[in-house]
């Protein structure tokens, strides 16, 4: 199964345009099976000016945006797993979902761990999907998520041979790599982080994406579009 990570460089407000460019880019090629965008890429995660509620932005899951990825997902047969600011029972999520090569949502993971500054998300009441994609077992984790996994996600990531870790990192010095190393080590499994890059916002801790194999050797590092094979169960 052939994973890939988009960079996408910070937006803010402008979701058509980031999907438009989402699908040129795997327009181009070449082919592949399971695509992750950072997190709140679509939408931006916090504006030129400072302000970090997207609030503004929420839609249901049947929303435009959430249809916009399923139409991309199908017209490039891929899995499409991409960012949304998720409007559901009277709450707002820092959500990540799939769309499948049909264009059907195959899950909806809601950040369980939002940042401080993520005053608008509501933190997600589940633990991380297991979803089987092509022989393998792929869960997902968002940013600051991860200062928890070890604790509240053992299961899951026990299950899992890969780990899709979309973030929008913030931190100088960036210990993202460490703290993925260890899961990667620990759990057994493959890493593919999705980061946001310099754009509308430029601070410490952007770019850097990377593919981080079962040993914790970290196999590639991109600012735009990283594509690894994931090995077939042994």
């Amino acid at each position: 199964m052939r994973v890939t990570v988009l960079e996408l460089a910070a937006s803010w407000g402008a979701p058509a345009r980031v999907l438009a460019d989402v699908d040129a880019r795997l327009a181009a090629g070449p082919t592949t099976d399971l695509v992750v965008l950072p997190e709140a890429a679509l939408h931006g995660y916090v504006s030129p000016d400072g302000d970090f509620d997207l609030a503004r932005f929420g839609e249901p899951i049947d929303g435009p945006t959430a249809r916009a990825c399923g139409s991309i997902a199908a017209a490039r047969g891929v899995h499409l797993v991409a960012s949304l600011v998720l409007r559901e029972d009277g709450a707002l999520y820092n959500a990540m979902a799939c769309f499948d090569r049909r264009g059907q949502l195959a899950f909806v993971y809601r950040k369980r761990h939002p940042w401080f500054p993520e005053e608008w998300a509501t933190p997600g009441p589940l633990p991380p999907p297991l979803l089987e994609l092509d022989g393998h077992v792929v869960t997902i984790a968002v940013c600051y998520d991860v200062h928890f996994l070890a604790h509240d996600a053992v299961p899951e990531l026990e299950a899992a041979d890969l780990l899709l870790f979309p973030s929008a990192w913030v931190e100088r010095p960036d210990t993202r790599a460490a703290h993925l190393v260890h899961l990667a080590r620990r759990f057994d499994l493959h890493v593919a982080n999705a980061n946001w890059a310099a754009g509308v916002v430029r601070v410490p801790g952007q770019g850097g994406s990377c593919i981080i194999s079962p040993d914790g050797s970290i196999v590639a590092v991109s600012g735009g579009r990283l594509d690894f094979e994931l090995p077939a169960r042994s």
